[in-house]
């Protein structure tokens, strides 16, 4: 059954754990006593507000409703997790300290599934498909490993899928299964209910479910290898941005980012000064003289650099928001479109502002291309949701996926080092468009700089929008 413990002084109200103590390895020993008392104590440091224990009482289906009980009486997000975790408090962390507090799930990409380690694939960031010890995953790419997360408008649909299992469950219809197998269950249901569930990657880190002393002992020496701090560094760098942010400035902004958090420095803070910086640039480069247009192509760099900078430090103190990734990326056009406004200004020839109105056009009609198809994803997802998709059986076997044809290639590419730069080089994304400006500029002029951004954004123009007609074909 449950008991409740309140963790008070927290600074957030939103999530609330539930522990599945029921197995015996939740007693083995570690430094902290148990490792039931190890995952208590660090829990503790976390933003939680109520740590529900569910304590052995009488099998699987009384675990299942114990859960149920807690999503149907809680508000905000609620976590599941077994109490032979052996894990490290950063690998928490992906989950309960996310701010969106969202559906997701610990996985590790990459690894064999083994008992307490239940298969799964992971496409685009999100679970599609996750196993048990007979639910099968074709072409399974990560494991799953036991921390589980609904998001509060989720939380009906965990109830409904703990207390169908445990009427599985009393039944027999589940087969051999014990209460060792509860949360891999209910990530199975999320996810055949049609629940978006985010794949939280541990990367370095690590989380194990053990079952005896030996293996309880090995997990913890592998926690004790890795150096959670720099691990927090390195995950707040995004290691899928363009060619140009990852090696020539994540390279030094990542050495930026634990002291700006100790100045308390905020992420909008951050995008400010990089406003401020590119108003300058604009200021110089309107001057038009070879001097100026170098130190504008500088004050350009920084501004980007810094626009890097403030994404790192919210992720790095999980502060980001919806209205800051908005401010975040009005400020991107707002700093773009001042520094074409600079480069014209300075340059000694009126027929460079048409230049400079068709390289702003040819902008404003990519960006729009990928929002409205962004958008269309996501309203055809919210549809398929209400009309078109129904809830799988909880029994039911996973299909495996059918060929995407020139889709298909394309993910197949994305293996390939020297392939996946070369794709993200060529859509001219903001990194890359910031060199071009800053290098064309304090080398030549402002009109090199329009020509280049009107070739290369036209052929990413076309590039991007047939792998969008692609993909909505598909």
């Amino acid at each position: 059954m449950p008991d409740s413990m309140t963790r008070s002084g927290t600074t957030s109200p939103h999530t609330t754990v539930v522990v599945l103590a029921t197995t015996p390895a939740c007693g083995l020993t570690c430094d902290a006593g148990t490792l039931l008392d190890r995952l208590g104590d660090q829990l503790a440091t976390l933003p939680v507000r109520e740590v529900h224990m569910v304590t052995p009482s009488g099998g699987l289906g009384a675990d299942l409703r114990g859960v149920a009980k807690i999503a149907r009486t809680t508000n905000g997000a609620v976590a599941v997790l077994p109490g032979d975790l052996v894990v490290h408090t950063e690998a928490l962390a992906l989950l309960l300290e996310h701010p969106a507090h969202d559906t997701g799930a610990l996985v590790c990409r990459a690894t064999a599934a083994a008992p307490l380690r239940p298969p799964v694939r992971v496409e685009g960031a999100k679970v599609v498909a996750a196993g048990s010890s007979f639910h099968l995953v074709p072409e399974a790419n990560a494991t799953f490993r036991g921390v589980l997360q609904a998001s509060e408008s989720d939380l009906g649909v965990l109830a409904d899928i703990a207390e169908e299992l445990a009427e599985l469950a009393d039944t027999g219809r589940l087969g051999p299964v014990t209460p060792v197998e509860a949360v891999d269950l209910l990530l199975v249901g999320l996810v055949r209910s049609g629940v978006a569930v985010r794949a939280a990657a541990l990367g370095p880190l690590h989380a194990d479910r053990v079952t005896g002393q030996i293996s309880a002992d090995a997990a913890l020496g592998k926690l004790a290898e890795v150096d959670e701090a720099k691990v927090k560094i390195e995950t707040a760098v995004k290691h899928d941005d363009g060619f140009f942010a990852t090696y020539f400035v994540s390279t030094w902004t990542r050495h930026l980012i634990r002291p700006a958090a100790l100045l308390k420095l905020t992420p909008n803070t951050v995008t400010g000064v990089s406003v401020g910086l590119a108003l300058l640039s604009a200021v110089w480069f309107s001057a038009g003289t070879p001097a100026t247009r170098l130190a504008g192509a500088v004050l350009l760099y920084l501004s980007f650099a810094l626009d890097c900078l403030d994404g790192q430090l919210a992720r790095y103190t999980r502060t980001f928001s919806p209205l800051g990734a908005w401010a975040d990326g009005m400020a991107d056009r707002l700093k773009e479109y001042v520094v074409y406004v600079g480069l014209a200004a300075g340059y000694a020839g009126p027929r460079v502002w048409y230049l400079a109105v068709a390289a702003m056009i040819l902008q404003i009609v990519r960006h729009a291309v990928d929002y409205t198809y962004a958008g269309a994803v996501a309203d055809t997802a919210r549809v398929g949701a209400l009309w078109g998709r129904p809830a799988r059986s909880l029994l039911e076997s996973e299909d495996a996926r059918r060929a995407r044809g020139v889709l298909g290639l394309a993910q197949r590419l994305e293996r390939d080092t020297v392939a996946r730069w070369l794709k993200k080089i060529i859509v001219l994304p903001i990194g890359e468009r910031t060199a071009l400006i800053a290098v064309t500029a304090a080398c030549w002029n402002a009109k090199v700089t329009f020509l280049s951004l009107l070739c290369w954004g036209g052929v990413a123009a076309l590039y991007q929008l047939s792998g969008r007609i692609a993909r909505s074909a598909r």
